[in-house]
């Protein structure tokens, strides 16, 4: 695959819903109750259970990975959680839509901005992912 700068990723949409938090949470090992419990999350200032951070970004960078001829050439990711991705409780769950664009080629090497959007609002802020071009 050829990576040009100004080349955009293929858009994709996940669902996330509260059987997925009971998964990641088991997985990762961050049971941390504001991720299950209603109660407790709103009781903390949340509008009510929240995303794992490290769940959303995750699948920020499986975009950025599944787009690649070879995940290994992905070489660094980051980002900041600007806003955290509420999951109700119900059959539909949360919708993230994650997006990308190639916007620097230098040295060998390319520069992603990745946008991860739940109800109109960025989640992930400053989310870059360097790739090794070639």
């Amino acid at each position: 695959m050829e990576i040009v700068e100004g080349a955009s990723l293929p858009e994709r949409t996940f669902t996330v819903t509260r059987a997925d938090l009971i998964r990641y949470a088991g997985a990762s090992g961050d049971f941390n109750v504001i991720h299950w419990n209603e109660r407790v999350a709103t009781e903390v200032g949340l509008p009510d259970v929240i995303a794992h951070g490290m769940l959303t970004m995750g699948l920020a960078a499986q975009v950025v990975t599944d787009w690649l001829d070879n995940p290994g050439r992905l070489l660094s990711y980051g980002c900041r959680f600007t806003r955290p991705v509420v999951v109700p409780d119900d059959d539909h769950g949360a919708q993230v839509t994650v997006s990308g664009t190639v916007t620097e080629i230098s040295g060998g090497e390319a520069t992603i901005t990745v946008r991860a959007v739940c109800n109109d609002a960025t989640v992930l802020g400053k989310a870059t992912a360097t790739i090794k071009v070639g």
